[in-house]
């Protein structure tokens, strides 16, 4: 790979055969050819009829038609109907799902620019950004959005904003005259320009480097398209149970039809009664309470900030182990904010965080006040200083121009000072924009006491041309040892990750030369402040047993601030990208687990971390707002983007979107996820567990030589109907206490731990036994078969709905907060007075086959039932028992 940046201009001229007057058009075209547009391909789309067939590859949704075509053949048209109807809901969902995956190179593509400046035979034309090719010069302007890569040759007061590239926070400065060593990170190449980036400030030109997918832009959209999407771990498991479900499906009918032909029953008989049964097995409505269940969580998330673009992403969040975070934006307000002012041999701490003017500042040790002069330093901070400060239309403050800048102008509005009326009363009337080169800028205004130059710049610069020092008894010289004191003080407060800006005025009638003489003023230390609620965020994470781990492209130093502050750098250690590229993919592995902050890293970084961590089994959050995340986002189990500060391309490439950008939404998002998890857990608990009931009694009765105790019709209510709806009720059910407080699940245990498997089959068995027993006990007793098959179609309805409230819980007590789902409890209400219709009402006996109980019978029947819950409950205690 050519490293353009590592080589004086002149040199990239000659190995590009072009000039700094650019390229002829006749050149141009032939090079057009061989290169081929400066465009991202696009990627080789599949049709939307191939993802709407590919939604019928899921064993599930084949069982369900297959459930469809036999309840129609059974003459249940009700039930096959409604069958259908899930599974279009699912399949239909499924595909819009798809179809709108692949947009992130779409959104990509939009951020290249449409046009550019470039010169051609000479001359500067305007001409479509696509036309261009390795050797154009291009022409740049504050306001431009960079056409393709480049190395810059001229560059005047240059400044670009790179943070959807790199993830820089402030814009960059450049330098044509600068030389790189090869191994450079992409936001350290300041003698370079990026495709799909901004100039902020400045003037420059540059020879195209890269065009398309070969810029720093086109590489990530390769990214983007090498990643292909993975099944969830919910869809894994349900994939799993829909091959059992499958497999069981073919083994009863098989051996219904055998039993039946042994027994010397007639074929077609046991034929049907078998596909009934077969039917039973599928729960029918799993697809629909999975999907209601997503969406319903979906909407509750959206509440806190957090919007989710993947349904079945949903449940990942509840096995999250590790969240690799972004810093600016999403730890941080991603406003820069003066935290600390040195002046007249004091520091002077400043609260308040971001662009909101509140806030107050804490001299003498912090017992309040501050040094007399700190009206002259805030005055010569927004004189020397070219943002404002406004509310927003959503009544937020937000500030235009340089982030340093508006910090400047917020810590001013905290002392009382008004800019406005500051700059009125003192008239710019020339200027010295700062530039990379000098590190300095410089106004001239009319004051009332004379013309007068305020000057901010880094310390090192402007510190040497200070004679003098305002302090609290005036003006006094400024010697050497002086200088050399607050230089130190200058690299201390930048130790502590702060951006240090020194200040200075002098009286003069012009700016030229700017000679020394001038008045030291103070320092002003910013930051882009950790979010209030971040540190209890983070503590929370680990809480939960989540590792939060931050990747970031910005300075280590100012890394590591942020991460102590906010607990997430304790004892393990930080990694820059350069770091990186030194380790080998073995060597990442051993050391992934001591690493808490990564620094200035690439998009490729970002992706061997991720994949480094996928790779230990880790279930990874990934967040980010740039570009240059997009591929670590859509490689992760969960990419989550930013909804204020994020581009289209991340949006598009991740499964969720902070409203709010806060780190805190990820954690409330990640309970979120838990509660969901937990309720899809309860809910297939019960139904494969009401399932094993209906088959086990069918096959059991079967064995034993007893007679059907159901009817092919009371079979597909229960599994529709009486199942349905508590399954749907436990898809709302309130979260269990200690959530937060849980390790996280492992994602390859599958859906069925060992303690819930035993509860769910020890349910189902259970139910199985008793309902048996009850309805071997009815035929002994003399009873008519139909009385003795509707007793045992009231106790397994009944038994069900008491295994919905156990199964609220794997470990706590159905007899605590019992009630405390009022959704299940109206499921059930109904469900009882369909019951007694279906039981009572004449009109429903025939195609129900059912009879009119006794009050004996049904509390016999009732009584059965009841039976599940002390053996569930001793269950529970035994578990209990164990895992303490």
């Amino acid at each position: 790979m050519t490293t353009f940046f590592s080589k004086p201009a002149q040199a990239v001229f000659e190995e590009l055969s072009s000039s700094p007057e650019g390229l002829e058009t006749s050149e141009a075209k032939s090079r057009l050819l061989k290169y081929g547009s400066n465009l991202l391909q696009e990627p080789v789309r599949v049709s939307p009829l191939s993802l709407l067939l590919s939604q019928f590859k899921n064993v599930l949704i084949i069982i369900l038609l297959i459930a469809t075509v036999l309840s129609a053949f059974l003459g249940h048209g009700l039930e096959a109907a409604a069958i259908l109807v899930i599974v279009l809901f699912a399949v239909l969902l499924g595909f819009y799902q798809e179809l709108k995956s692949e947009r992130a190179i779409e959104a990509l593509r939009k951020m290249t620019a449409p046009t550019a400046r470039v010169l051609r035979d000479k001359r500067e034309v305007q001409l479509p950004s696509a036309e261009l090719v390795p050797g154009d010069v291009m022409v740049l302007a504050a306001g431009d959005r960079v056409p393709a890569d480049g190395r810059l040759f001229l560059a005047v007061h240059m400044r670009t904003e790179e943070a959807p590239l790199t993830g820089e926070s402030t814009p960059v400065g450049k330098d044509a005259s600068l030389v790189l060593p090869e191994k450079v990170p992409t936001g350290d190449r300041a003698n370079m320009v990026f495709a799909g980036t901004t100039v902020s400030s400045g003037r420059a030109r540059a020879v195209v480097t890269a065009t398309g997918m070969e810029t720093e832009f086109g590489k990530i959209a390769g990214m983007l398209q090498s990643i292909a999407p993975e099944a969830t771990p919910l869809q894994k498991s349900l994939e799993k149970i829909g091959h059992g479900l499958a497999k069981a499906a073919i083994v009863i009918v098989a051996l219904i039809v055998v039993l039946g032909l042994f027994r010397g029953q007639p074929f077609v008989e046991m034929l049907i009664f078998g596909i009934a049964l077969a039917v039973a097995v599928v729960p029918e409505a799993l697809p629909a309470v999975v999907t209601i269940s997503l969406a319903l969580g979906v909407q509750r998330m959206s509440r806190r900030n957090a919007l989710m673009r993947n349904l079945h992403a949903v449940e990942t969040l509840g096995s999250t182990t590790v969240i690799c975070t972004d810093k600016t934006g999403t730890l941080t307000k991603g406003e820069m904010t003066v935290r600390e002012i040195y002046l007249e041999g004091e520091p002077v701490e400043v609260t308040g965080a971001g662009y909101d003017p509140r806030g107050e500042f804490r001299g003498n040790a912090g017992n309040g006040g501050a040094p007399a002069s700190l009206p002259e330093l805030l005055s010569a901070s927004v004189l020397c200083n070219d943002a404002t400060l406004f509310l927003s239309e959503r009544e937020e403050w937000a500030i235009t121009g340089d982030p340093t800048e508006g910090a400047l102008i917020v810590a001013a509005r905290k002392a009382g000072l008004d800019e406005t009326e500051i700059a009125e009363k003192n008239p710019r009337i020339g200027e010295i924009p700062f530039s990379s080169e000098t590190k300095m800028m410089a106004t001239l205004h009319a004051t009332l006491s004379g013309k007068r130059i305020f000057i901010k710049g880094a310390p090192e610069v402007v510190i040497p041309v200070c004679s003098f020092e305002k302090t609290g008894g005036g003006v006094v010289p400024l010697d050497q040892a002086g200088r050399e004191r607050i230089l130190f003080v200058a690299r201390e407060m930048a130790s502590r990750a702060l951006r240090v800006l020194a200040f200075c005025e002098k009286e003069s009638e012009s700016l030229s030369g700017l000679p020394e003489g001038g008045v030291f003023l103070g320092l002003a230390g910013m930051l882009d402040p950790p979010r209030e609620e971040a540190k209890a965020a983070v503590e929370t994470c680990k809480n939960a047993g989540i590792r939060p781990v931050m990747i970031t492209g910005d300075h280590p130093k100012t890394a590591e601030a942020i991460a102590r502050e906010l607990g997430i750098l304790q004892d393990g250690g930080i990694v820059t990208g350069k770091e990186l590229d030194l380790m080998s993919v073995e060597g990442l592995a051993s050391r992934i687990d001591s690493i808490d902050v990564y620094a200035r890293v690439s998009p490729e970084h970002k992706l061997r971390i991720v994949e480094a961590f996928r790779a230990r089994g880790e279930v990874v959050a990934m967040t980010g707002d740039g570009v240059n995340d997009a591929p670590a986002l859509k490689r992760a189990d969960i990419g989550i983007s930013m909804g204020k500060s994020g581009t289209d391309v991340t949006r598009e490439a991740s499964a969720m979107t902070l409203a709010d950008d806060s780190f805190a939404s990820i954690v409330s998002a990640v309970e979120e996820g838990r509660i969901i998890y937990d309720n899809i857990k309860k809910y297939l608990k019960y139904l494969i567990s009401s399932n094993v009931g209906e088959i086990g009694l069918i096959a059991g009765a079967a064995l034993i030589g007893l007679p059907q105790p159901l009817t092919a019709v009371q079979i597909l209510y229960v599994n529709l109907a009486t199942d349905g709806l508590p399954a749907l009720a436990l898809a709302v059910d309130p979260p269990e206490k200690g959530l937060m407080l849980r390790r996280p699940r492992n994602s390859k245990e599958g859906i069925f731990s060992k303690p819930l498997a035993l509860l769910m089959m020890e349910g189902g068995l259970w139910s199985m036994m008793a309902n048996i027993a009850l309805f071997g006990w009815a035929l002994r007793s003399g009873r008519p078969l139909d009385e003795a098959m509707t007793m045992t179609f009231v106790s397994l309805v009944l038994i069900q709905f008491f295994k919905a409230y156990s199964f609220r819980s794997e470990h706590e007590s159905v007899f605590r907060n019992t009630l405390a789902n009022r959704w299940l409890n109206l499921s059930v209400a109904w469900e009882l007075a369909l019951l007694a219709a279906i039981v009572y009402l004449p009109a429903f006996h025939k195609p129900f086959g059912t009879f009119s109980l006794t009050a004996i019978d049904f509390a016999e029947a009732a009584l059965c039932s009841l039976t599940i819950v002390p053996v569930l409950e001793l269950t529970k205690f035994m578990l209990r028992r164990r895992e303490t």
